[in-house]
């Protein structure tokens, strides 16, 4: 009696997993095939781990539609309750333009803008880290964190928001979010969460001294999602940099927040090439190639191309990537 009900209850585990490989592995709709095949198409070698992540985060969220699961608002990465061993995180800070250096983590990136009155930080990390890789980070630069006047954080998540407390209460440094983005804190309240500072809305413009950013709400990965534009240079060179604010969809099916992300994404990529951006930058190292071009610009020679400047149809084709990858998710929702 015991073998037989065991023997049913294994073969109806064994049934469950079997039905749900084989959902896993169904053919998709063909408009999701075609949006998918289009991001693929556009990510071409450049882009190829941005886009095995970002269609990988596709089939995800088709996947749970089909067999729904409890689904959260959608969050980043939540600061762990015991920071992890510095060897698993710590990168060195690196130079990348003249005004523009990575103070980030292996998996997380933070970028320093300089400007002739201070410094712009771009993301904040995580707050275990922000005290090794940003205050510590540009004094190894032969810069003053002290300086750092602005904070602007992408989305408030805890990997890119958490260290911004430190800086607020150290440095005296100005938060710069969205509405919507320090709603989503308000509501998570998380130990590290900063004070409400400067609001930005679509096409604000931050300057500082000879600098100025223009932040844009690009919603989709989080409801107040900032993407920013701004100088750079090399050599004296003047270049263009866009940063994508967020990438994934780590929100579940929810397809008004897919739709927006479909939309943010063509929008800003019109605005990078009104812009004439030739540089693209995440804050994820994985998804702009950080991980090979931060080696590449320490290594890089005299006269050799840089590493980060890769034309504004390599950045179309990035943004085109993302947005094709969420309209497949779009389409397999319907």
């Amino acid at each position: 009696m015991t073998r037989t009900s065991v023997g049913i209850g294994t073969a109806m585990a064994l049934a469950l997993v079997l039905s749900g490989a084989a959902r896993a592995q169904a053919p998709l709709p063909p408009l999701v095939e075609q949006h998918i095949a289009a991001a693929r198409a556009a990510a071409g070698a450049e882009h190829a781990g941005l886009f095995d992540a970002v269609c990988g985060t596709t089939r995800t969220v088709i996947s749970q539609a089909a067999s729904p699961q409890p689904v959260g608002a959608g969050r980043g990465g939540g600061t762990p309750p015991v920071a992890p061993p510095r060897e698993t995180w710590h990168a060195e800070p690196v130079k990348v333009f003249d005004n523009l250096y990575f103070v980030g983590q292996t998996e997380y990136s933070a970028w320093a803008i300089t400007t002739s009155q201070g410094i712009i930080l771009l993301d904040a990390i995580y707050d275990y880290s922000v005290e090794d890789e940003v205050v510590g980070g540009l004094k190894k630069l032969g810069l003053d964190p002290a300086q750092i006047k602005y904070v602007v954080v992408s989305h408030g998540h805890g990997d890119h928001a958490a260290g911004a407390k430190l800086l607020q209460d150290r440095f005296g440094s100005r938060l710069v979010m969205s509405a919507a983005d320090y709603d989503l804190m308000d509501q998570q309240n998380p130990p590290w969460k900063p004070k409400r500072d400067i609001v930005a809305t679509d096409g604000y413009k931050l300057t500082l001294g000879d600098t100025t950013m223009t932040l844009y709400i690009t919603p989709g990965h989080t409801e107040g999602t900032i993407s920013s534009i701004f100088p750079v240079r090399d050599g004296g060179a003047p270049h263009v940099a866009a940063a994508w604010g967020g990438t994934l969809f780590n929100f579940g099916p929810n397809r008004a927040r897919l739709a927006s992300y479909a939309i943010s994404a063509e929008r800003f990529r019109r605005l990078a090439a009104d812009a004439t951006a030739d540089v693209i930058l995440s804050n994820h190292t994985i998804y702009d190639g950080s991980k090979t071009k931060l080696p590449a610009v320490q290594a890089r020679a005299a006269g050799q191309r840089h590493p980060y400047v890769v034309g504004p149809d390599v950045v179309a084709r990035y943004l085109t990537t993302v947005g094709e990858c969420a309209q497949a998710a779009v389409a397999g929702l319907r």
